[in-house]
């Protein structure tokens, strides 16, 4: 347990460190793709995939965002 949290925690401390603009859904993400990375055996690789995960996810949500706020129709 005790290298599960120091694990998160660096992984965490690192993505801070990476900045604001590109951790943008990051810290979610890899938060829960670690937790379902460690119940199968795989901490790291599933917080490195859930933070893609969650950057992709935020990145398409600013998209909607702004083509709602242009006036545009939002594309699914």
């Amino acid at each position: 347990m005790t290298r599960i949290v120091l694990r998160t925690a660096l992984i965490l401390a690192a993505v801070a460190l990476a900045g604001a603009a590109e951790a943008k859904g990051c810290l979610k993400g890899a938060a829960v793709g670690g937790l379902a990375g460690h119940a199968v055996g795989h901490g790291i690789a599933g917080a490195a995939a859930g933070c893609a995960i969650g950057r992709h996810e935020a990145n398409k949500q600013d998209k909607t965002k702004s083509q709602n706020d242009a006036g545009q129709p939002a594309a699914r």
